[in-house]
């Protein structure tokens, strides 16, 4: 009877080992897989910023084009006044 008490207390620590082992396992992956998300939000945050970034630039460029290209309107509207008021004396003379 007591080989038989010691073998069950021998079976249940194994089997606890088992599961502490399978758990611990279990724990170890999950806290891998977090790892792993959170680096891979870290890299999806890296790509927004950098996206963000070129966008602003991006802006800033269509900004200065839009600048140059009402400038380039003033100058032609401009230079379209004095044609007319040039064509306009001439045919007063």
């Amino acid at each position: 009877m007591r080989k038989l008490t010691i073998a069950g207390f021998a079976l249940a620590t194994a089997l606890t080992a088992g599961c502490a082992t399978t758990d611990q396992a279990a724990i170890d992956e999950a806290a891998a897989n977090a790892s792993s998300a959170e680096q891979t939000a870290s890299n999806a945050m890296s790509t927004a910023n950098s996206a963000a970034a070129a966008a602003r630039s991006a802006q800033q460029t269509a900004e200065e084009a839009l600048a140059a290209a009402r400038a380039a309107q003033r100058s032609a509207d401009e230079a379209n006044e004095r044609a007319r008021r040039m064509l306009q004396r001439a045919s007063q003379k």
